[in-house]
């Protein structure tokens, strides 16, 4: 069924998803309703989703939309997704329900649903990327590799952003796993589905779209579920290192990538 030529490309997008894992191991060296850890890494998280959606997804949307329909068209468009995907979290957020209430906690609740909105969030996030790492390894090994390695960078953080809130509010290493993976198996069965329906219909207008309107879901869930949450904890210190980190994590990756 799979031709030779494909089943690299198919394999490096299961690696750069399945990366999204690796950040759930963070809660192998945590302790139960460690508030420092909690507030490092919801600070931390929010800086990277931040920084990921106004260095790469918004510059990438914004400008492939104004190659198509001019610079001041280009610009409304890609705001008016960003609104859309902000409004989309919104309800994917009035929707979630509340944490099970094995471990007892005031804020168990509110981690569960910033974890489980960060799921759908990099669900979506992950599926364009196993499109985009397929297609690119399928024509070029060397350049596939490289957005393989971005990707997996960006990944790693991005995989605590769903692990920690689940672990504390559910108290289960398990489900915060579960939840990471499922994330993260969205990448694979993007390349899988790029492999078998959607390369001659895929365009760049279709993943602007997608990248600019997850750049507002990402910016939503920062603004009004991370960042608040992680400042209600009182670690202001944690809070600020935290989230200037995240935000350091990405130029880095690109360097690193480049």
């Amino acid at each position: 069924m799979f031709e030779n030529r494909s089943v690299i490309p198919l394999l490096l997008s299961s690696i750069a998803g399945m990366s999204t894992v690796l950040g759930a191991f963070i809660i192998f060296f945590s302790k139960s309703q460690n508030k420092k850890l909690i507030t490092f890494a919801l600070a931390f998280s929010a800086g990277v989703m931040i920084t990921v959606s106004f260095t790469d997804l918004f510059v990438s949307a914004e400008e492939i939309l104004s190659k198509y329909h001019g610079n001041i068209n280009g610009v409304l468009y890609t705001l008016l997704f960003l609104i859309i995907g902000a409004l989309m979290a919104m309800l994917i957020d009035e929707f979630i329900p509340e944490a099970p209430r094995k471990v007892p906690s005031e804020k168990a609740g509110k981690l569960y649903r910033i974890g489980f909105v960060s799921m759908i969030a990099l669900m979506i996030h992950n599926f364009p990327e196993g499109i985009a790492t397929f297609v690119s390894s399928y024509d070029n090994i060397t350049l596939g590799s490289t957005i393989t390695l971005a990707i997996a960078l960006h990944n790693i953080p991005e995989g605590i952003s769903i692990a920690m809130p689940i672990y504390y509010s559910t108290g289960s290493k398990a489900k915060a796993f579960k939840y990471t993976f499922i994330s993260g198996l969205a990448e694979p069965v993007g390349a899988l589905l790029a492999f078998l329906f959607l390369r001659p219909f895929i365009n760049d207008i279709i993943l602007s779209v997608i990248f600019a309107t997850l750049t507002g879901i990402m910016l939503y869930i920062s603004f009004a579920e991370l960042i608040p949450t992680s400042r209600q904890y009182g670690y202001d210190k944690v809070y600020l290192f935290s989230i200037f980190l995240g935000i350091c994590i990405i130029p880095l990756s690109h360097v690193l990538m480049g």
